[in-house]
């Protein structure tokens, strides 16, 4: 098939680190005549531009693009992974990719790898595609395709816009400003302390800062007797 007549997805995330609020996953199609177009419009991975220009690229890359899936992994989906003896954070976001992946249809898969074992992930990933889409399309998993393949790059602009978006919901939701949701944050670190078993759904509660919190709590209250 011509390079420019073939269909290539793209896959990344937002939001896989922080302690608080969904990771979002997302899945573009990309024609690659249409490449070029993501090139000239100044497209690259989304920690390297601003917010503003960000959500100005968001519904241009949705012009350009054949089809997209995206998926919003809330909280509680992913304590739940960490949770099962078979499962990880890595596993869950391969298991989400294959699937948002199987319904586009590609000639060529190019995956940001979150693993360290390259090898491992690409097999698991692979193992999780429907048979047609696996006998059929080029996979490429590489570390920081983000920064090395534009179509992933879009991906990313598309997931950060969106977890973005979400945060801000929340955040006007509850009338309070949480920061990032990123532990890095002091806003989140004070919101941590002062609201995690207010609002426990909006936290991964298996993440580490979060029991510390909890065991932080119970020590203090110890401490009164």
């Amino acid at each position: 098939m011509e390079e420019n007549n073939k269909i290539i997805v793209g896959v990344d995330e937002a939001g896989r680190g922080p302690v608080l609020g969904p990771l979002v996953m997302v899945a573009l199609a990309v024609k690659g005549e249409n490449v070029k177009k993501l090139e000239w419009m100044g497209v690259k991975d989304s920690k390297l531009l601003s917010s503003s220009v960000r959500e100005e690229m968001f519904d241009q890359i949705r012009e350009i693009v054949e089809d997209f899936r995206i998926e919003v992994i809330e909280p509680d989906a992913i304590d739940l992974s960490l949770k099962e003896e078979e499962s990880n954070l890595n596993w869950l976001e391969a298991e989400t990719s294959a699937r948002l992946v199987s319904e586009l249809n590609p000639d060529r898969i190019i995956l940001d790898c979150p693993s360290i074992n390259i090898p491992a992930y690409r097999d698991y990933f692979a193992n999780k595609l429907s048979a047609a889409i696996k006998d059929k399309a080029e996979l490429i998993v590489e570390h920081k395709a983000d920064l090395n393949y534009i179509v992933v790059a879009a991906a990313s602009v598309i997931a950060k816009v969106i977890r973005d978006r979400q945060i801000d919901k929340i955040k006007n939701d509850l009338k309070i400003d949480f920061g990032s949701g990123y532990m890095s944050d002091k806003k989140t670190q004070d919101f941590l302390e002062k609201y995690h078993d207010k609002y426990p759904e909006l936290f991964r509660r298996r993440w580490k800062s979060y029991t510390n919190v909890l065991e932080k709590k119970k020590q203090s209250r110890l401490g009164d007797f």
